[in-house]
């Protein structure tokens, strides 16, 4: 994305590092060195490039409790027997592949919510475009629990991101009413250097 190409290099380090090197390629995820399936079924594989302060992903997943059932159970071979594949996987709990790669299909957007990141267009996830999209994501979740019970999360992750989106467009406006009044620079340079003796907008 344009917005996301123009930031500062250190920014964009972590987006370099997958979209112009390994983005779509089989060693990605496969590793190239042992080009295993089961090594590939493992969750840490797509913390390869999902993580960090850009996409937390791995993070959200890891610190939820999918994450902690598959921690705790992952060398455990009646947990997660990593030599079926995904289309007989029967695990304690979800792994990234298990929801995103249901049934060992690659494309993974197919099975993706809608979510936009922070700061971009908000859907209208009520949309009929979205229906289709949104129904599937709640077949993947009544794997192991209700429909309800999917629909009502789905249901508070869109109020969330509804809620953060508003906070999001506040720090703006605060921004920008800040350097309207010419105050758009947040401590004069000579009272907050860095270690290094440079002042950075943090």
């Amino acid at each position: 994305c344009a917005w996301s190409i123009e930031r500062p290099p250190g920014d964009t380090a972590g987006c370099t590092f997958c979209h112009t090197s390994s983005e779509e390629r089989c060693s990605t995820c496969h590793q190239r060195h042992q080009f295993d399936p089961a090594v590939a079924r493992h969750s840490e594989q797509c913390k390869a490039c999902h993580w960090g302060k850009d996409h937390r992903d791995w993070e959200a997943y890891d610190i939820s409790i999918h994450g902690v059932v598959y921690q705790v159970n992952k060398w455990n071979p009646t947990g997660f027997d990593f030599s079926k594949k995904l289309s007989d996987a029967d695990y304690v709990g979800p792994t990234c592949q298990y929801c995103h790669m249901r049934g060992g299909h690659h494309n993974v957007q197919r099975l993706s919510t809608v979510y936009t990141s922070m700061g971009m267009s908000n859907a209208d996830r009520g949309a009929p475009l979205w229906k289709e999209k949104r129904d599937t994501w709640v077949s993947v979740c009544d794997d192991c629990h209700s429909p309800r019970f999917a629909r009502e999360n789905l249901q508070a992750m869109d109020e969330a991101c509804k809620y953060a989106g508003l906070k999001y467009a506040e720090t703006f406006k605060v921004a920008e009413n800040l350097m309207l009044d010419g105050m758009g620079e947040p401590m004069p340079k000579d009272l907050a250097p860095d270690w290094s003796g440079q002042h950075i907008w943090s």
